[in-house]
């Protein structure tokens, strides 16, 4: 049985925010912000929606954290992301000082792992490969669907 605590609940549960973005025609990223074992935060891409360039699902999730918290520093929290960060995310995410960050699929073009983990916050701990080839089979069928 499957921990409601566990890297695999809040992945799936980042999971079900890209399929979000996925229907809304939205590349297949979504995120939650987890606190003391509880979501505190949703959110998948917003891009196309908003239209907006920096409407990332971390982005997103960051700032609804935030405001959630009344606290800019998530120091006590996880993120957990369906994709790699980007480095814009991975600045924001240093920024807001996580304590850890988990991500399902590598995104060999444009994660920020091609810079290395000093973009996070040095305190940050860093998990990767959590529902990984779910993760990237949800962006392989987004893009091909778009070729």
């Amino acid at each position: 049985m499957l921990s409601i605590y566990s890297d695999d609940y809040f992945m799936g549960q980042a999971l079900r925010e890209a399929e979000k973005a996925r229907d809304a025609g939205e590349i297949p990223v979504g995120a939650v912000v987890v606190c003391q074992k509880q979501i505190i935060a949703r959110a998948h891409n917003q891009t196309q929606i908003l239209n907006d360039v920096t409407a990332h699902a971390e982005i997103m999730a960051i700032t609804a954290a935030s405001s959630y918290l009344g606290n800019k520093y998530l120091n006590e929290c996880t993120l957990y992301v369906t994709l790699e960060p980007c480095i814009m995310c991975a600045g924001a995410l240093a920024w807001a000082q996580l304590d850890r960050v988990v991500y399902g699929a590598s995104d060999e073009k444009r994660g920020f792992m091609r810079y290395g983990k000093e973009l996070l916050h040095p305190k940050t701990k860093l998990e990767y490969g959590i529902k990984h080839d779910e993760c990237a089979a949800l962006m392989t069928e987004f893009f091909a669907q778009k070729r």
